[in-house]
């Protein structure tokens, strides 16, 4: 059974700034693509930002530049840095990652359950 556990989640002021860790576990053959969605209050859930297993990161373009995506594949765990944050940056963090389970030559795509933050103005 493959799992993603986000962590990292909380209050922020206005300007601070938190990061995200989302760390993947069970039978895992490999993992492609990991990234970060985010899903507002009353709307839909968005992409945030995407990385490959080189490392090549993909950005919403309304985030670039406050935000950094990274990963570790020895630990199969990818990361959210988010400076300067904003009010309209509060939303449930999720993480996705497309991954090759044991015993499968399928990819599959996976989600976490989500980790909420909280930017206070």
């Amino acid at each position: 059974q493959v799992q993603l556990v986000e962590s990292g989640g909380g209050l922020v002021q206005a300007g601070g700034s938190l990061r995200l860790s989302c760390a993947a576990s069970g039978s895992i053959t490999s993992i492609n693509v990991m990234g970060w969605y985010r899903q507002a209050p009353g709307k839909q859930r968005e992409l945030v930002a995407l990385i490959n297993r080189s490392g090549q990161p993909v950005y919403a373009d309304s985030l670039k530049g406050r935000f950094t995506i990274s990963r570790d594949n020895a630990k199969n765990t990818v990361y959210l840095q988010m400076n300067s944050l904003k009010y309209e940056d509060t939303a449930v963090y999720y993480c996705n990652a497309d991954i090759v389970p044991n015993n499968s030559d399928r990819v599959m795509d996976y989600w976490g359950k989500g980790t909420l933050v909280t930017v206070s103005s």
